[in-house]
């Protein structure tokens, strides 16, 4: 009686192919109200159109074939039509340019490729030939995800975990079906609609915890990024700056700052107005990314004043210097379409020991800043590794500002003592 009662009590395929569309259809509606409340994040819309889409798929595919019949073909068409979008709306997601044609490329190679005797309903072929437009397909959602730069721990766990999921949903019963041929219809269907309704509510939990991901990211952003050029601020730079000397000191290794401040910046606002010479600040923020290394850190101390500070001896940070200096003067002769000829002057410091001070590295490198202004700018002076005294980096800041033509407040904190040194 037991056994009979859970007999009574089982699903057959058609009941889970019902609740996997529903379920289906329901997140993806859930995704496109989560895309009305939150515009920004337009990728939600596409990934809600592709579950909305596979929910048509699976209902067109299970369907009776006496109430409504479609041709074979069409429902997986669908399902290679909401891989594309997924993909899609990861890039997106990730800022990257949308690739419409590429949404639908899968879904008309598969239409076409089965006009042809090669690939026959229910064939070995046609099972292999769908299998590969899902893996490629997924071979892209995890390439989109994995090159994104500011991964946290749950972004690098989801470029693995998505396209997992995705790859099990659609290749794992494919490949019953081919190998194991002798397995009754059923009984890889129901696998494959069950993976289907795990891999709905699973994927779906997965891209609102990206989106809170996201959102966090921006707001973390706001208040550590320069807005004009994108760079570190002053407070993210020396956080960044602390963390990357406690772990040089921890390999007892060597650090160093580079400090860059735009030649005769102030005749630059003077002779073509404020905006230019935004554009020039933003020129040489760009310059410096690409010269810098990817564990290096960049940040604009506030006016025309940068600096980099890098786990590197001193012979390696002359060379970014150089690299930086060189590159800025091919691309400051024409800023925003005004002959300029722009130029920056670069000092640089290191510390062989644990820095125990970081500003007074930094003050340092300031002097040597100085001294490569003094000497006729556009140039990289490397400093000495004595630290220099407090009235010496408050006299060469003085210095350095005066020769630009500007007035520096740090002038005035100088006693007459420190004036007569």
């Amino acid at each position: 009686m037991y056994d009979a009662g859970l007999q009574g009590a089982s699903l057959d395929v058609p009941t889970l192919c019902f609740a996997a569309v529903c379920i289906a259809a329901m997140l993806g509606l859930f995704l496109i109200f989560a895309w009305l409340q939150q515009r920004s994040v337009r990728a939600l819309a596409w990934w809600g159109s592709a579950y909305l889409i596979g929910a048509s798929s699976m209902a067109l595919w299970s369907a009776p074939s006496h109430l409504f019949r479609v041709p074979s073909e069409i429902p997986a068409a669908l399902i290679f039509i909401a891989c594309g979008m997924i993909w899609n709306g990861v890039r997106l997601f990730q800022g990257r340019s949308l690739w419409g044609l590429a949404a639908f490329a899968g879904a008309l190679v598969w239409l076409m490729a089965t006009r042809f005797p090669l690939f026959p309903p229910g064939s070995t072929a046609r099972v292999v030939l769908g299998a590969t437009v899902v893996a490629v397909y997924t071979f892209c959602i995890a390439c989109e995800l994995w090159r994104e730069r500011r991964k946290s721990a749950f972004s690098r766990s989801a470029a693995i975990i998505v396209p997992s999921l995705h790859a099990g949903i659609f290749l794992v019963p494919l490949a019953m079906r081919a190998f194991l041929p002798q397995l009754p219809e059923a009984s890889w269907l129901t696998v494959f609609v069950l993976e289907t309704m795990i891999y709905a509510v699973g994927a779906a939990f997965i891209v609102m915890v990206m989106v809170k991901d996201h959102h966090v990211h921006v707001y973390r952003s706001a208040a550590t990024i320069d807005p004009l050029t994108g760079l570190l601020n002053r407070r993210a730079f020396h956080e960044g700056a602390l963390s990357l000397c406690a772990h040089q000191a921890a390999k007892h290794k060597p650090v160093s700052v580079l400090m860059f401040d735009l030649d005769h910046f102030k005749s630059i606002n003077d002779r073509f107005g404020h905006a230019v010479g935004d554009a020039a600040l933003q020129t040489f923020a760009e310059v410096a990314r690409a010269s810098v290394r990817a564990d290096d850190i960049l940040a604009r101390l506030g006016g025309e004043e940068f600096t980099a500070i890098i786990p590197a001896d001193v012979e390696v940070a002359v060379r970014i210097g150089e690299r930086l200096r060189v590159a800025f003067e091919s691309v400051g002769v024409t800023i925003a379409g005004f002959e300029m000829n722009a130029t920056v002057s670069v000092g640089v410091a290191t510390c062989v020991d644990p820095v125990t001070d970081l500003v007074a590295l930094m003050e340092r490198a300031d002097a040597a800043l100085y001294r490569a202004k003094h000497e006729g700018r556009n140039r990289v002076h490397a400093g000495s590794d004595e630290p220099d005294s407090k009235a010496t980096h408050l006299i060469a800041v003085a210095q350095r500002h005066a020769s630009d033509g500007q007035l520096c407040p740090s002038v005035r904190e100088l006693t007459p003592e420190q004036h007569a040194a």
